[in-house]
């Protein structure tokens, strides 16, 4: 680890009362969405620093416990989910929330997992331009195992698809169901459940939900080789997870424990070939996907000193990704290798999520003491 003192963050959000429980980047525009366990949601200006719009979006008794953006639903639009089971598609306009949603689902599931829009592989994925060795932020340069990554992780552009029909827009959510240990698949078109995993017949989806417990983390994705199809990682109240394939949606790809407590976030990376998952034992698990063979094996895991992972992400160039802890700390390390690069301690409070800006070049950390922090972390080159 870096003998430097870790940075301060280049700027802290005020203005929530309440705990803040998810933060996100616009994917185009210099905006972030956070959302507050009192229902309301907040527009930041991330340049000047500053609220540009603020709403009760959920009712104050449930709650927001994601919000979400995705240039595959739209650049104009914001996703915010309530522990109640709501969640609603808002439209934005000169950094103002229209004043009704454009979509509303009540899907009568209460529950804290996070929904999940599925997500496209990235065709820039390794791409990205590599750091400069004298590139620093806040006093953090890019460790030399970052920069000289192999180019072993560029690949060919490789998302189109055939089924035109199937991935127009991409406007799907997935979600914790109704039943336990059910994951949902909602159209955000329609505002239509479209498909559940396990499906509800056969003796084989009795076996495997049997002690699984609550869904607590999903990911949506689009593998190329799906041809067209959904896949899930869905994170278990046991420990397990998960590998879904909607095409057979009665049982699971695969199925792995890779902790004894709750899995309670999950992160793929931007080529569907790996991920990492926090949960409320004391271990952050890095693991690979094969999806050849459909199986999940661990690549590494990091053990903690205090227990408790409630978010987590991969940055879009594949290089860092961040942890959100129990402990009040944010954790950065290398995505390629484990090893750890920084641990932030401004918050006061259980962090509850951490966001990368899709250039890279912001991070942003929500917590329960009422604030987001911006940080600017080892980022890419400008040149």
């Amino acid at each position: 680890m870096s003998k430097r003192p870790p940075p301060d963050p280049v700027a802290v959000l005020r203005g929530h009362r309440a705990s803040v429980m998810d933060v996100c980047f616009h994917p185009s525009q210099n905006l972030v969405f956070s959302g507050s366990s009192d229902g309301e949601l907040r527009i930041w200006d991330s340049l000047q620093h500053r609220t540009i719009s603020s709403a009760w979006v959920h009712s104050a008794a449930h709650g927001i416990i994601s919000v979400s953006a995705s240039p595959l639903i739209g650049n104009n639009k914001i996703i915010s989910q309530g522990k109640d089971g709501t969640v609603k598609c808002w439209d934005i306009e000169h950094g103002e929330l229209s004043r009704t949603p454009s979509i509303s689902i009540d899907s009568n599931s209460y529950h804290f997992c996070k929904l999940s829009l599925v997500k496209r592989a990235s065709s820039d994925m390794g791409k990205s331009k590599k750091p400069k060795e004298d590139v620093e932020a806040s006093g953090q340069q890019m460790p030399r195992d970052i920069q000289e990554e192999d180019d072993d992780s560029a690949v060919e552009n490789s998302t189109t698809y055939k089924d035109d029909d199937c991935l127009e827009g991409l406007p799907y959510a997935v979600m914790a169901g109704m039943e336990s240990s059910e994951v949902e698949v909602w159209d955000l078109n329609t505002a239509e459940k479209v498909a559940r995993v396990p499906s509800s017949s056969g003796a084989s989806t009795n076996d495997f939900s049997k002690g699984k417990g609550m869904c607590m983390a999903v990911q949506a994705f689009l593998p190329t080789e799906s041809q067209g199809f959904i896949h899930v990682l869905a994170g278990y109240e046991d420990g397990t997870m998960a590998w879904w394939d909607l095409r057979s949606p009665k049982i699971p790809l695969t199925s792995v424990r890779f902790h004894s407590e709750p899995v309670i976030s999950l992160s793929v990376d931007g080529m569907f070939n790996g991920g990492i998952s926090g949960a409320a034992d004391d271990k952050i698990v890095m693991f690979t996907l094969d999806h050849s063979l459909g199986s999940c094996m661990v690549k590494k895991e990091i053990t903690l000193e205090r227990p408790g992972i409630a978010g987590t992400s991969i940055r879009t160039d594949g290089k860092i990704f961040g942890t959100a802890g129990w402990d009040h700390r944010i954790r950065i390390y290398n995505y390629k290798k484990g090893n750890p690069l920084a641990i932030l301690k401004y918050h006061r409070a259980t962090c509850n999520a951490i966001s990368f800006a899709a250039d890279c070049r912001q991070m942003a950390s929500a917590s329960e003491d009422t604030t987001v922090a911006l940080w600017k972390l080892y980022p890419p080159d400008s040149t």
